[in-house]
């Protein structure tokens, strides 16, 4: 086995594996080539290559997203990090685990217009959990040993991006047979993490067991993050009412997934009757516009937030914040039975139920759109596999449909940007052993399509691009159509396909344009096959926005 003769880089990949993080996404460069020698010469590591740096940086974070263990993404000096920053970004928001190594040249070619230099020390700043700045220089070595290897900590043990920057002199290429740098565990820093203690929840149990209307707000949850025993017995209380949403990954027989449907028109009476004593949130951010505004109209008198990092005022009232994990704070809480007594979940649970009826009715005579054609995906979807949603009017329109509880849900919520779904998703397909299902919007795919330039994309990948011509988020959202110029710069319409990106990277293609030919290449869409699948299924643009609307006053009328 070969080393790199510098010892930062022999430093950096020694402390990676020292620590146990496996898996490598690394760019095409010259400066960080110490690096890439390091790991592409020990078997220890799987490595993957990637171009495009901003592809690379969301592909590693689907691979983090799936393992639940740090990633890290290598790339050479200049603007190459700078294209990390969206994923970063959304590491930061979404808890996820990566580890950017930017190889950089050394301080004294910064600033004297020499090629591929920025000042890349501290560069995310705003969105990283910590930044190690190394230096390139013998008498360092101790200080970077303890920088790099609390960044690796940190990354593991906060869940969250972290950035090591690492100068090289020239010569980058040259190997040597025995590494100069030893790691030994009395160099390096104890770093120990405060566990949760349950009496700390003690003294507010009371609050908890005397509130009639208690409200269960689930945000973006991992799957498996809480027991299902606990889940149910929250739902035996009748003063308790969960609501989730298509990303909380939760199931349970009074649980209400759609929650728009739940909101859509309640009178002021209801909406004064559903307003909780007692609000308890947790998991990542909400997706559903209605209950912030809800929850900001109709206050809770008390708020409690639940998360192991993030202390969240999403609703402008939190009262209480604990900081563990909810599978903790739910064993803690559920010990005792409720003492009071109460009708809440019963009323919002039938008035959900009479919805859910009227939205069998809509659905059995909807027009071609894009409401029909995502009630047609999610109603074929495969067993046990991952859902990858893109952002915009795709999340939107999951939440109006259950999803089966075999199938776990996924989307980049800590942002909410389009930019790296497809890229998020083929990380996760690589890592998971579930077959993975992106169902994106156009502008996404678009937007990302350099995603589909990954050789390590597994030919039981599937895509399906919903086509509208353009960003149909902006016909159903209230604003953007009243402005100038519409259709150009907010709506941005084109006659773009897929066709040709299909068949420059070597995906299976079928495009779509009626619900029956949606049926036909649903059929066997998700059977084994030597090659990755798209559909792309086009819907009427003018029309998506009517339909939407006449569901939802369908469904209170």
């Amino acid at each position: 086995m070969n080393y790199p003769s510098i010892p930062l880089a022999q430093l950096t990949v020694g402390l990676c594996q020292y620590t146990g993080l496996k898996h490598i996404v690394l760019s095409p460069g010259s400066r960080n080539a110490p690096l890439t020698i390091g790991f592409t010469e020990n078997p220890y590591f799987k490595t993957y290559s990637v171009v495009d740096e901003r592809s690379a940086a969301f592909f590693a974070l689907g691979i983090a997203q799936q393992t639940k263990e740090p990633v890290a993404v290598v790339c050479t000096s200049g603007s190459a990090l700078l294209n990390y920053y969206p994923a970063i970004a959304e590491a930061f928001y979404s808890r996820i685990p990566l580890v950017v190594l930017s190889a950089d040249r050394p301080t004294n070619f910064i600033d004297i217009g020499d090629g591929q230099t920025i000042r890349q020390p501290n560069v995310y700043a705003n969105h990283i959990l910590y930044n190690a700045n190394c230096i390139e220089a013998d008498e360092e070595m101790l200080n970077n040993k303890k920088l790099i290897f609390e960044a690796l900590q940190i990354a593991q043990q906060e869940m969250g991006p972290v950035h090591i920057n690492l100068p090289f002199s020239e010569p980058l290429y040259e190997k040597v047979k025995a590494p100069t740098i030893r790691i030994r565990q009395s160099d390096l820093p104890q770093i120990t993490k405060e566990e949760w203690n349950p009496k700390e929840l003690e003294r507010y149990l009371d609050q908890w067991n005397t509130a009639q209307k208690k409200m269960v707000l689930v945000g973006v949850l991992a799957p498996g993050s809480l027991e299902q025993q606990l889940v149910d017995k929250l739902l035996q209380d009748p003063s308790v009412l969960v609501l989730t949403e298509t990303t909380s990954n939760l199931s349970g027989s009074k649980l209400i997934p759609t929650i728009d449907m739940l909101l859509e028109g309640l009178s002021e009476i209801r909406c004064k009757m559903l307003q909780p004593d007692l609000l308890l949130t947790f998991g990542g951010f909400v997706v559903s516009k209605k209950i912030k505004a809800f929850l900001r109209a109709y206050t809770p008198i008390l708020h409690w937030h639940v998360d192991p990092y993030t202390e969240l005022d999403t609703y402008f009232v939190l009262s209480k914040y604990f900081q563990t994990n909810i599978q903790n704070f739910l064993s803690t809480l559920l010990v005792s039975e409720p003492r009071v007594r109460s009708n809440y979940q019963d009323i919002f649970w039938h008035a959900y139920q009479e919805r859910i009826n009227r939205r069998k009715i809509f659905v059995e005579t909807a027009p071609y759109s894009d409401f029909g054609v995502y009630y047609h995906i999610f109603n074929q979807l495969p067993k046990e596999c991952n859902l990858h949603l893109s952002n915009s009017a795709t999340i939107r329109y999951a939440q109006l449909f259950s999803i089966p509880k075999s199938v776990s849900v996924y989307c980049n919520r800590g942002t909410s940007g389009i930019d790296g779904s497809t890229s998020t998703a083929i990380g996760a397909a690589v890592a998971s052993n579930k077959q993975t299902l992106l169902v994106t919007g156009d502008l996404s795919f678009f937007y990302d399509s350099n995603a589909l330039w990954n050789a390590n994309t597994p030919n039981d990948f599937r895509i399906i691009v919903v086509n509208n011509s353009g960003g149909g988020i902006f016909r159903i959202i209230p604003g953007p159509k009243q402005a100038t110029e519409f259709t150009a710069y907010f709506e941005t319409k084109h006659h773009l396909t897929a066709q040709h990106l299909a068949a420059m990277y070597n995906y299976e293609y079928m495009p779509v344009t009626d619900y029956a030919s949606l049926e036909v290449a649903l059929f066997n869409f998700y059977d084994a096959s030597d090659r990755p699948k798209i559909i792309e299924v086009f819907t009427p643009r003018e029309k998506n926005e009517g339909v939407l609307s006449d569901y939802f006053k369908f469904i209170h009328e």
